[in-house]
Order: C-alpha cells, then sequence, then structure tokens
C-alpha cells in the first residue's frame, strides 16, 4: 500500500501535516468535520491542500511526519512554495 504525506492550511493560515493512503478522501474528512477528521482541524478548519507528496511505506510517511513538524516555518512554506521534498528514503530525514 502506498503512503502520502500531506499539509492542509487552515482558515487562520496555520499548517497542518499528516498521511494517509488516500489524499481526496483524507482532506474531505477534514473539511466535513467528521469524527475521523483531526481534532485540531475540527477546531481550526481547513481552507485548503497545500501539499502532498507519494513517500510508499508507512514506516517512511510516518518518518516524513514527524521531521516535517520539527522544521521552521519558513523551511515548510518554501517546500510548499516549491512543491519539492527531498527526503532520505531510509531515515526519512528531510534535506534542504
Amino acid at each position: 500500500m502506498t503512503w502520502y504525506f500531506y499539509v492542509v492550511q487552515t482558515v487562520k493560515g496555520a499548517l497542518y501535516a499528516g498521511i494517509t493512503t488516500n489524499v481526496r478522501r483524507r482532506y474531505h474528512e477534514h473539511v466535513t468535520g467528521s469524527r475521523k477528521a483531526a481534532k485540531f482541524l475540527r477546531a481550526n478548519p481547513p481552507s485548503k491542500l497545500v501539499f502532498k507528496c507519494r513517500i510508499g511505506s508507512r514506516s517512511l510517511a510516518l518518518k516524513v511526519e514527524y521531521r516535517f513538524k520539527r522544521l521552521p516555518k519558513r523551511s515548510k512554506e518554501a517546500i510548499i512554495r516549491t512543491g519539492v521534498l527531498h527526503f532520505d528514503r531510509k531515515s526519512g530525514e528531510i534535506q534542504q
């Protein structure tokens, strides 16, 4: 099964990062505020999907998500702006 990393921007401009096997379904869950939606996005309504990237395995997707969340906001915005995410295929370390 292929996993994806994605980033959603809220109406207030905050960024939410997550992983899924189906980006369209997961984004719909967030937008509709379903029980499966992230608590953060139920409290902070999403505005748009700003980034998505095919990762591969769940393990690697979790590593990429973890490392993305620890980047400075400026680095996150650069990844979103360029639409390119370079990462190590073993460690998930993001290369800037």
